[in-house]
């Protein structure tokens, strides 16, 4: 049984997610796959039951083959977009979402190796914070340069 709490809401879909910002040497450990054009963060959905630090402890050991500790709550997010893949293609996406700072090991090495919904690889790659590339959530690119110790609340609307 699929325990991800992604609900349809009308016409529209509800997801509910964690983020992983795991920063290394002014670097941010971001996911990509060759069918899109942009990097998205480690994380996924959080399960019927999970708190959402417990989800992002899940989905990292579940991306990265190795666990690590939350140091704080970074960010909440509530983005408003257009699905593009699954039972969410075309349809509004309301995502309220959490970001954790992760604490980085020192001896930490990359071992993961995931799949999207319909089966398409990803694959992990540091990513500079100032650099060039479309990645999602956008806030990182601003506000991963000057870390800040408060929770943040952003909104992401894209309709």
């Amino acid at each position: 049984m699929n325990k991800d709490i992604c609900v349809r809401c009308g016409e529209g879909v509800i997801n509910i997610r964690v983020g992983a910002i795991i920063i290394k040497d002014d670097k941010v450990l971001m996911v990509k796959n060759n069918r899109d054009d942009y990097y998205y963060s480690v994380g996924g959905r959080i399960q019927f039951g999970e708190t959402a630090e417990q989800a992002i402890r899940r989905e990292v050991k579940e991306e990265l083959g190795f666990e690590m500790e939350v140091d704080r709550l970074g960010f909440i997010c509530e983005a408003y977009f257009y699905g593009t893949i699954g039972d969410k293609k075309e349809r509004l996406v309301y995502e309220p979402a959490y970001y954790f700072y992760m604490n980085v090991p020192e001896d930490f090495g990359l071992k993961g190796n995931t799949f999207l919904e319909d089966g398409t690889p990803e694959y992990l790659e540091w990513v500079p914070i100032d650099a060039e590339k479309t990645i999602y959530p956008e806030f990182f690119k601003t506000e991963l340069k000057n870390p800040s110790k408060e929770i943040k609340h952003i909104i992401a609307d894209e309709r």
